[in-house]
């Protein structure tokens, strides 16, 4: 008899993923596509764009610990009319949903890129990056305030008919109160966690690493967090979660699905280990195979 094989579709609202595998903004790239093919993702989040030109951070960016890395990238960006030119001709080729990151330094900004984002015709929906621990405007400062985050998820609303998702940072006092408000507000998904904010220090030169000074914690550091702060937030909310925050493989993704996310978004892996993608795909189908689980939604929220 044919081998049947179990269903991993899933759906972040109006959004169909033929698995739940994404990748999270600033850590993948179209250059990915010579190791395999990337329409084996359920959905691609391209990096992170602005609407200007930013040239990011000061140098060093990056500082190694143990299960992590800390990095403060600051977002740099090409800006709104390059990225047309020149990447969104290769992401409209990709034939999977597109789900567009973007962050601003206003509430109209984001609004602008919004409504621009769905003036292009091919994307899947809009993240909104409210989370980034290494921007001085914007970004965290929208995500870190209920009524905050729920005035901007409005306006953004209201400024395009895209799926909105937007991506909060890890909060324990408040990642709750954010996530009901954006929802409320008329948000299509929650993405979840960023990386919270960290520090490295040369006790030689008794100076910080990073030229920031301060960055973000990513990478299975964090996983635990991520985890908890998911199952917090599936109890609060009814709009899926999109999980992130250390995933590295098919059992993480799985973890992730068990506290409550719908979707997963591999991260700071890819950078070590660019194969992480497919092989956490083939892992999800053997463990599902293995444990007889016809449909991979199951999984989501049983932990609780």
């Amino acid at each position: 008899m044919p081998e049947v094989r179990p269903d991993l579709s899933v759906r972040i609202g109006p959004i169909s993923m033929k698995n739940p595998l994404m990748v999270a903004s600033g850590t993948h790239n179209l250059d990915y596509g010579e190791l395999y093919p990337l329409d084996i993702l359920g959905a691609y989040v391209p990096k992170t764009i602005r609407m200007h030109t930013w040239p990011g951070n000061p140098p060093p960016r990056t500082a190694e610990v143990p299960s992590g890395v800390v990095t403060s990238v600051g977002i740099p960006s090409k800006g709104w009319d390059a990225f047309v030119r020149e990447d969104a001709p290769r992401l409209r080729a990709l034939g999977i949903p597109v789900i567009l990151s973007v962050v601003g330094k206003t509430e109209d900004e984001y609004a602008g890129m919004a409504e621009r984002a769905g003036s292009l015709g091919f994307l899947a929906g809009v993240e909104l990056n409210l989370s980034c621990p290494n921007i001085k405007a914007g970004g965290l400062a929208f995500g870190s305030d209920a009524k905050t985050a729920a005035s901007l998820m409005d306006k953004v609303r209201k400024a395009t008919s895209l799926p909105v998702i937007p991506k909060l940072p890890p909060d324990y006092g408040r990642v709750v109160e954010v996530a009901k408000a954006c929802e409320d507000a008329g948000a299509d998904a929650i993405a979840m966690i960023n990386a919270p904010p960290a520090m490295v220090i040369d006790v030689d030169t008794r100076q910080p690493v990073l030229g920031n000074r301060t960055g973000g914690l990513s990478g299975p550091a964090i996983r635990p967090m991520a985890v908890y702060m998911i199952y917090r937030v599936y109890k609060a909310v009814r709009i899926p979660i999109i999980g992130m925050g250390g995933a590295c493989d098919a059992r993480d993704v799985i973890e992730f699905m068990l506290a409550g996310a719908r979707a997963v978004a591999l991260g700071t892996v890819n950078f070590f280990d660019p194969m992480a993608v497919p092989r956490a795909l083939e892992g999800l189908r053997e463990f599902t195979t293995t444990n007889g689980i016809d449909d991979i939604n199951s999984l989501v929220g049983a932990a609780h």
